[in-house]
């Protein structure tokens, strides 16, 4: 059975999705939360040329890289109104220069040494479909292929869509009927021009609207046909879902469940702790008897596959080829346990048919494919590493852990 199990360990809040008997995922957040998602007025601090850059002041002491080469239209504060469009014409075009208050939202997290990456591009996230200023085409998930389904639906939205933003329509619409899918888009839209009309006139530094905590929207970007059953010990949690539930999901009201058995705490009973230690091990051990070493570094992440114990009868190819078709499947259940990201470098044992080496490839893409977050397996390299990349989104879960760690 596939489960959201919410619960509190050291101080944070712990979200694991569990499928079968094995957690797929885990995060934790401060009571404060990430500002992963929400949205300012900053100010530009200074512009760095050489690198068609900017640093906004998000107030605070805050400070966030804006890219000049992704972000070509700056959504300037003063300029924003309530009307459809009437924004475009007095942002589009215009330069910046230090000083200028623009409306951001925060669309990495701060990983490491680095920022927070802030974007123009803002956008609202709903369960079946987002909302992107700046971005004015109407794109549907990868995930969904029904070509046919796909124009009825494009059709459906142009009669909501406004000229200054964009639809994705997400994996989760193909559950509901399109009158559900355009309700909620026209939330969203009522999201989005009362921010404009708030930005018009309010101060510099406003916090102009604060993102969900992670919990709630892992029950908002879990597929819909995965979650079975939400779960939490925490009281104040359980109440903040039903809010979240009877207003944005309330077809899912029915699944939420309050824990509260004394003798057998939450973690234990799904084996959480378990599984956090061995998302923060160096070493995972394949039923094979070979094993991953999976090393972060501050620019990638390293995976080497060995054969390990194994002692088959099958040829010296055979056994090869076996090992690494289970260390492609672990690998990619690794990174989304892990939340790795950005470049990810894999040494598979060396294979000498090509053959081979197409099914290990072949089966890498279609484990990654799975994965909610964008996973793109690149290529194989002459000297046989395969390169994989990951969308960075939130922080990595070790260092999830770290920040709880030093807190204590």
């Amino acid at each position: 059975m596939n489960k959201i199990i919410i619960t509190r360990m050291d101080g944070q809040i712990l979200t694991a999705l569990i499928s079968g008997q094995r957690a797929v995922s885990l995060n934790l957040e401060e009571e404060e939360r990430s500002i992963l998602g929400n949205i300012y007025i900053g100010k530009v601090k200074n512009i760095a040329k050489n690198i068609n850059s900017a640093f906004i002041d998000l107030g605070g002491g805050q400070m966030a890289y804006y890219s000049l080469t992704e972000n070509k239209t700056h959504l300037f504060a003063g300029a924003l109104s309530r009307q459809p469009g009437d924004w475009q014409e007095k942002c589009e075009g215009s330069s910046l220069r230090p000083g200028h208050e623009i409306v951001v939202q925060v669309s990495k997290d701060a990983i490491k040494t680095k920022d927070p990456v802030v974007t123009s591009c803002i956008s609202f996230t709903g369960q079946y479909c987002v909302l992107t200023a700046g971005r004015r085409h109407i794109g549907f998930s990868s995930k969904i292929t029904d070509e046919h389904w796909k124009a009825q639906v494009r059709q459906a939205l142009l009669t909501e869509k406004d000229k200054d933003f964009g639809i994705i329509v997400r994996t989760n619409a193909s559950f509901v009927a399109v009158d559900e899918l355009l309700r909620e888009l026209r939330q969203l839209k009522q999201q989005y021009y009362r921010l404009l009309s708030e930005a018009a006139y309010r101060t510099c530094y406003t916090l102009l609207y604060e993102a969900p905590p992670s919990y709630i929207g892992s029950l908002r970007d879990t597929y819909r046909d995965f979650m079975e059953e939400i779960v939490t010990d925490d009281a104040g949690i359980f109440h903040r879902i039903q809010d979240y539930l009877n207003a944005c999901q309330p077809h899912d009201l029915d699944k939420v469940r309050f824990y509260e058995d004394s003798l057998l705490p939450l973690k234990k009973l799904y084996s959480i702790d378990k599984a956090v230690e061995e998302a923060l091990q160096k070493r995972v051990w394949l039923k094979s008897g070979g094993y991953l070493v999976i090393e972060p570094t501050e620019a990638m992440t390293v995976i080497d596959v060995n054969s390990g114990k194994y002692a088959g009868k099958k040829t010296l190819r055979e056994t090869i080829l076996k090992i690494n078709l289970e260390a492609a499947r672990e690998i990619a259940f690794q990174l989304r346990l892990r939340n790795l990201s950005g470049i990810i470098l894999i040494d598979f044992i060396d294979m000498d048919l090509q053959e081979d080496k197409d099914e290990l490839m072949a089966l890498l893409s279609s484990c990654c494919k799975k994965d909610p977050v964008k996973t793109t397996v690149v290529d194989m390299t002459e000297l046989g590493l395969v390169e994989v990349t990951r969308k960075k989104i939130r922080k990595p879960f070790r260092e999830q852990m770290q920040k709880g760690d030093t807190k204590k």
